[in-house]
């Protein structure tokens, strides 16, 4: 059985799933691990998705305001042994339903270029390429994406 809940940064399912999503960045990213690591703190996450199977969590996601009509989507991660079953689209989709709720006009995020997987979610998503934004600007392995709310 699926749950999807609302919650925020203090969830420990959440917490364990992105230690996991560290460990795994840490081995794609490589030397430029620490660069990203900086900017990825969940401290202040106030908007999380958690998805549970069998009272597993397994997938999430969050976002966090970064103007006044957009919010960042961050701390996406599904863990291996629960892929290709559509449950990042459903994290995004609820993030996404969750920011238009709140008022946001727009989703904006950064990923890496090795992240194949997460080009294609996005991409498949109607989520655009943009210039690269804030500290990602110059970075040459992060693509960054915008997607406007309806």
């Amino acid at each position: 059985m699926q749950k999807i809940i609302r919650t925020n940064a203090e969830n420990e399912d959440f917490r364990k799933l992105v230690a996991q999503l560290d460990h795994y960045l840490a081995i794609i990213d490589g030397n430029e691990h620490d660069f990203y690591h900086q900017y990825n703190k969940i401290e202040n996450l106030n908007q999380v998705i958690v998805i549970y199977e069998n009272d597993v969590a397994v997938s999430c996601g969050a976002i966090k305001e970064i103007e006044a009509d957009s919010v960042e989507v961050k701390r996406m991660f599904t863990h291996p042994d629960h892929r290709g079953k559509g449950l990042a689209r459903q994290v995004l989709s609820e993030l996404e339903k969750w920011a238009a709720e709140l008022g946001y006009k727009k989703c904006v995020l950064e990923t890496g270029k090795r992240m194949q997987d997460a080009i294609a979610l996005y991409s498949n998503n109607n989520y655009q390429v943009i210039p690269n934004y804030g500290q990602y600007i110059g970075i040459e392995n992060s693509v960054c994406f915008q997607k406007v709310l309806s």
